[in-house]
């Protein structure tokens, strides 16, 4: 009788660990309330950056923040991609828990009642066959990451990608 308790007490003990081991590293995976939930990096149509006429409008990132309680202002936070294109959020816009925002090409007016940021660029930034998006805190700090390749993620080939965790 007494042996099993010993086993018994160790299991408990056991998974006590595994529990209290297992949550530091979902801790740091969710360090920032701001994450890359998708990306529409193949506007629909032919692909042109004419500020007049294109379709980089149509190109557009979203940014949810998962946080229960704390509201985010995106001023100073800074997208970018593989190869160094980049942009940086100049304005103070706010986005509550639970809220999203689109950034998107173009030129446009952002409005938090739309959840819309524009580029004010008429330039593509994602590319069309595969890339890598990090989004960086205005410390400096990483906030999330997420790479894509069209043959691999992109399985109805709409140019949308539906990150998860």
């Amino acid at each position: 009788m007494r042996i099993r308790l010993t086993l018994t007490a160790a299991a408990v003990t056991a998974a006590t660990l595994a529990v209290v081991v297992a949550a530091p590293a979902q801790a740091t995976e969710y360090s920032s309330a701001l994450k890359i939930t998708g990306v529409q990096y193949d506007a629909p149509g032919r692909d042109s950056n004419n500020c007049r006429t294109g379709n980089t409008r149509d190109e557009y990132l979203t940014i949810k923040n998962y946080s229960r309680s704390t509201t985010v202002n995106l001023k100073g936070y800074v997208v970018k991609d593989a190869t160094g294109n980049r942009f940086t959020f100049p304005s103070n816009h706010y986005l509550e828990p639970g809220d999203y925002v689109k950034l998107r090409g173009g030129h446009g007016t952002d409005s938090d009642a739309k959840n819309v940021v524009y580029r004010q660029n008429c330039n593509f930034i994602w590319n069309n066959d595969k890339d890598t998006i990090y989004l960086y805190k205005p410390s400096g700090a990483h906030a999330d990451t997420h790479a894509y390749t069209k043959s691999r993620d992109d399985r109805d080939g709409n140019g949308y990608i539906t990150f998860h965790g």
